[in-house]
């Protein structure tokens, strides 16, 4: 899940305007955005390529493990396809919605608010809810993802002290629950500013670590053991989930599409949208097919925990990635303390904001964790939080809006627009209904 959660909202940007303006001529959002420091459009293809390459390319591997080979392929081709298209109508609204409004820019929960707003008026009452909804959904990625991180830390901690320590080996639950004052007295820092050079660190062990992973991957593949072509249709969902989660950054698109200073270029062919996906699903599939064929069924949630434990190129690595993960936390958590706090602040007094803050770092740090004990399994907590979070962010939340928004403006010859949406809607009900049945179920076999 990735660096694709680090997202903070952003209100709109917008040149005031005379009050005298013709409002019959055309609005262009591009040119009425006030950003100070704006980004090129290569820096916005690396800033979204960043977003999306992080620790869910790790994870590949046990998703093609759970659909085969065969079936991998297909799927992570259609998963990319798909949320490619979510990303484009999500900002393809956006743009439309500020050239209603006469805005320079929305932010993804603006966005949706505005498309209510000025939407049919049997739904404007539920402006209110959707802001909420949508607030809390982004909240629930970031949370559920940082649960993902802590069990990989824990894991990855496991599988290294386990390696020194034979005589001494605890459970993966314990070892959750020692990172709990860490992650709390860190997690205190609230200005981004100081997160800064841990990012920069981070973002440098990721690539150690990857360079140290291919190196093993593609050595000696002709020894692989026997994997299969297509694995069971039961195992299928955990494989959506698992794409689901490691591919969709859609919270992180309005950001850098907002502040780019040719935000024509972002859509498109090439675009940046484009070229960053095709790059994406290119090493996604690369990684997950190769790591699958080099460990066949015995891959585990992280590629990183079948290295080798007496080579010190693998166990760089493993130290690496935990260190690059432990970091890599604080900037998730955020997006969704900035959130929560945005929604509680009015309702405490002045004098206790301070201890409203870190009351409310504590809890949510501790609910990551308890989500990690409760579910102690990498694979299978990726799977949950990819079913339930993140295809609500990126496959649910953009059909609606996209749906709302051209439901009185006009949905395309023979409502071509409804009926797609419908079929994606069928994709979005399959992936959390099986993608949430498999996960818990196989959570029951594993741990009740």
């Amino acid at each position: 899940m990735d660096d694709k959660n680090n997202v903070f909202r952003m209100e709109s940007t917008t040149t005031l305007r005379s009050e005298s303006v013709d409002l019959n001529e055309k609005y262009n959002p591009f040119e009425n955005r006030n950003v100070p420091h704006t980004t090129s459009t290569l820096g916005s293809f690396f800033h979204l390529l960043k977003s999306a390459l992080g620790t869910g390319l790790l994870a590949m591997p046990a998703a093609f493990k759970n659909s085969g080979l065969i079936p991998g392929s297909i799927g992570i081709v259609l998963v990319a396809v798909i949320a490619t298209h979510c990303v484009h109508i999500l900002v393809k609204t956006s743009r439309d919605i500020c050239e209603e409004c006469r805005l320079g820019s929305l932010s993804y929960t603006d966005t949706c608010v505005k498309v209510f707003k000025h939407g049919p008026n049997r739904l404007r009452s539920y402006t209110g809810f959707v802001r909420n909804f949508v607030d809390y959904a982004m909240a629930g990625v970031c949370l559920g993802g940082t649960s993902v991180y802590v069990i990989f830390i824990a894991s990855s901690l496991k599988n290294i002290l386990d390696h020194f320590y034979p005589e001494h080996k605890y459970s993966v639950e314990l070892y959750c629950a020692i990172l709990l004052l860490p992650l709390v007295v860190l997690t205190q820092v609230r200005h981004l500013k100081f997160l800064v050079p841990f990012s920069i660190f981070a973002n440098v062990c990721l690539l150690l670590t990857f360079i140290a992973t291919c190196y093993y991957t593609f050595t000696d593949l002709s020894k692989a053991p026997d994997v299969n072509l297509i694995s069971s249709v039961e195992q299928w969902p955990l494989f959506l989930s698992t794409a689901i989660f490691s591919m969709e950054g859609i919270n992180v698109v309005m950001p850098v599409e907002n502040e780019m200073s040719n935000p024509e270029h972002f859509l498109g062919c090439p675009g940046v949208l484009n070229a960053t996906m095709l790059v994406v699903v290119i090493l996604y599939a690369v990684v997950g097919f190769f790591g699958y064929l080099k460990y066949g069924e015995s891959v585990l949630g992280s590629i990183t925990l079948n290295l080798p434990e007496d080579e010190i190129l693998a166990l760089a690595a493993k130290i690496l990635v935990a260190v690059a993960v432990f970091f890599t936390y604080f900037l998730q958590m955020y997006a969704p303390m900035d959130i929560l706090w945005l929604r509680m602040k009015e309702r405490i007094s002045q004098k206790y904001h301070n201890l409203g803050q870190i009351i409310l770092r504590t809890v949510s740090v501790t609910i990551t964790v308890v989500l990690a004990v409760a579910v102690p399994d990498l694979e299978l907590l990726i799977g949950l939080v990819g079913a339930i979070f993140f295809s609500t962010l990126g496959l649910l939340i953009p059909i609606v809006v996209q749906t709302v928004h051209k439901w009185e403006r006009g949905l395309g010859k023979y409502s071509y627009i409804l009926w797609k949406n419908a079929l994606l809607l069928i994709v979005y009900i399959v992936v959390i209904v099986s993608g949430c049945y498999s996960s818990i179920t196989k959570i029951i076999e594993k741990f009740i």
